[in-house]
């Protein structure tokens, strides 16, 4: 995981055990290190593609001020805390608070706590397909069930699409893209999409075969994941035009395995016949 660094975040705070340190002060000292994927800001070269450092310092700065705390280490805590829950795609936060005017009555040059802290929240791809039925109308349902667990952050065009592989002769399909942000781990969000499935009476028998609602989930965060059930990202989504094409109508620099979606979906052998509703 990439990472931004900001060290010696300076300010005074009332924090400490003792009346005179709430009453009189101190200068903290704060580093932090953000775990956090650079790519799409590193393609975009667009500073809203990023975290701001600078908005990271200045609220550091406010939680200096903020309390009063008796504890650095709950000090620490709510810096990072307020982090994640600030930039939801900082995955991990490491937060060292130092004080070097500690009331020890001894010599010495530093006191500080280090902590690390996960992001709660996850942010998810999902790419919704039909073509039984009344296509549209599923995935606006399917959508609106999702939502009553998970947070929509955005939703695709609609994409009217040709069959790739699977039974001939079957009818277009209706495609979509979801982005969503979750506290469900990936599994649990697969459980969910799976359980939405059946409620619109999907069935396995032939793959690839004509299907009332098919919901993938295409990436979890910035999570690699292989396993008996789910691999992530998925495996085919960067050669499906029928994925990456609404999911770049979405997002213009959303990045699937280090390049633009967008440019992806452009090479993409299905993209040609897609039609945008």
């Amino acid at each position: 995981m990439d990472r931004i660094s900001i060290d010696g975040i300076c300010a005074t705070g009332y924090h400490g055990v003792f009346d005179f340190e709430k009453r009189e002060g101190q200068e903290f000292r704060i580093d932090v290190v953000l775990h956090v994927d650079i790519t799409r800001a590193a393609l975009s070269d667009n500073v809203v593609d990023t975290v701001d450092y600078g908005a990271v310092s200045q609220l550091v700065v406010e939680q200096i001020k903020a309390g009063p705390w008796d504890l650095i280490e709950k000090l620490g805590l709510q810096i990072a805390d307020a982090i994640l829950g600030t930039w939801p795609t900082v995955a991990t936060v490491d937060v060292v608070v130092h004080k070097p005017q500690a009331p020890i009555p001894v010599p010495f040059s530093d006191v500080s706590i280090a902590l690390t802290r996960h992001q709660q929240l996850h942010t998810a791809i999902i790419a919704l397909g039909a073509n039984l039925g009344d296509s549209q109308g599923t995935l606006r349902a399917a959508i609106a069930e999702l939502a009553e667990h998970v947070q929509v952050l955005q939703t695709s065009p609609v994409a009217i699409t040709k069959p790739v592989g699977g039974p001939p002769d079957q009818p277009d399909y209706t495609n979509q893209v979801i982005k969503v942000r979750t506290t469900l781990g990936p599994h649990e969000l697969l459980d969910l999409a799976q359980r939405i499935e059946a409620n619109h009476h999907r069935t396995r028998q032939v793959r690839w075969e004509a299907r009332t609602l098919d919901l993938d989930l295409i990436t979890y965060d910035q999570l690699e994941l292989d396993d008996e059930r789910l691999t992530l990202p998925h495996p085919r989504a960067h050669i499906r035009g029928f994925v990456l094409a609404p999911w770049s109508w979405m997002d213009a620099d959303a990045v699937l395995h280090g390049q633009l979606v967008s440019r992806l979906a452009q090479s993409a052998a299905d993209t040609k016949d897609i039609i945008r509703l």
